[in-house]
């Protein structure tokens, strides 16, 4: 029953972040510049997050003067995560822009082995190999579809995989003994401060608050920073590390499916077909090392 209920909750919050994209391109349609989008998501995230620490007296053990600047730091990967991820949205499609956020996948991996010296497995290098032939595919390249989109959005798309994933590296290694609330809210107030840097100049366009810009805001924030924390919170913890990413890949398709369905993006069979290798790599990789190990023990 546990594992059951675990996996539930991580698949709701993994599908919660697969709608950010619906509401960022409602913010843009709009008519609200980048800047404006992310100072108001980020500051309603701070405010919600820190009233859902509050309200759950998450506490502050294990806090000190060396590590609250590092959790703070770590969040700032989430704000150029936001800025670089959106940013994309605004010179290629929604669905585009999920796939190449995705790279972080293997971006993440190559991280592991500069850093923590983790050299990855034959079976996780096949499914880098993998992952790129899927988003061969998935890009719409053969149709040259991705040929006539600004190289910034392709760039922007590029960087926040890399952002993205420098935030799990960074956040999986960074006061991991204090509360997960109490460190998700420092994260969300160290991105919140870095986008208020960035976007100096925007804030007075921000307040008061429109009506339209406030709808956008409370999506990106609710789908991208409130709700998939608080699932995975709750359900992380009942089921293995592997597994629950694997189950977050599911943001990939909620995301191109919103795209298609809401934005009426067109999404052809041979992205699909893209979109299917990319979760079956993801699978492979986390399955796959288990199962090896496994093997060997048996042989052996």
């Amino acid at each position: 029953m546990k594992l059951n209920k675990g996996i539930l909750f991580v698949l709701i919050g993994a599908a919660f972040f697969g709608f950010t994209p619906v509401f960022a391109k409602l913010g843009f349609s709009f008519g609200y510049t980048l800047g404006q989008i992310n100072i108001a998501q980020m500051l309603i995230s701070s405010i919600l997050l820190w009233s859902f620490t509050l309200i759950k007296r998450a506490g502050f053990k294990g806090l000190n003067k060396k590590n609250i600047p590092q959790i703070m730091m770590t969040g700032c990967f989430t704000g150029l995560t936001s800025i670089f991820y959106y940013g994309a949205m605004q010179y290629v499609p929604a669905s585009l822009a999920i796939i190449l956020m995705f790279q972080f996948v293997w971006i993440g991996i190559l991280l592991e082995w500069i850093f923590s010296k983790i050299k990855p497995a034959p079976v996780t290098i096949l499914s880098i190999i993998l992952i790129l032939v899927g988003v061969f595919f998935a890009s719409n390249v053969l149709n040259g579809d991705i040929q006539g989109m600004p190289f910034k959005g392709i760039l922007f798309g590029i960087l926040s995989a890399f952002t993205y994933a420098g935030f799990i590296f960074f956040s999986g290694k960074v006061a991991v003994n204090v509360d997960p609330w109490t460190r998700t809210s420092l994260m969300a107030t160290g991105s919140t401060i870095l986008v208020l840097v960035i976007f100096m100049r925007e804030i007075p366009s921000v307040f008061p608050l429109e009506t339209n810009l406030l709808t956008s805001a409370v999506g990106v924030s609710l789908f991208g920073a409130v709700l998939p924390p608080l699932f995975f919170a709750m359900g992380a913890p009942l089921i293995t590390g592997g597994i629950a990413n694997i189950l977050t890949s599911i943001e990939l398709p909620v995301a191109i499916l919103s795209a298609s369905i809401i934005l009426s993006e067109t999404i052809t069979p041979l992205q699909w077909v893209g979109t299917a290798i990319i979760l079956a790599a993801i699978a492979l990789n986390e399955l796959g090392s288990s199962l090896f190990r496994y093997r060997r023990r048996i042989e052996g």
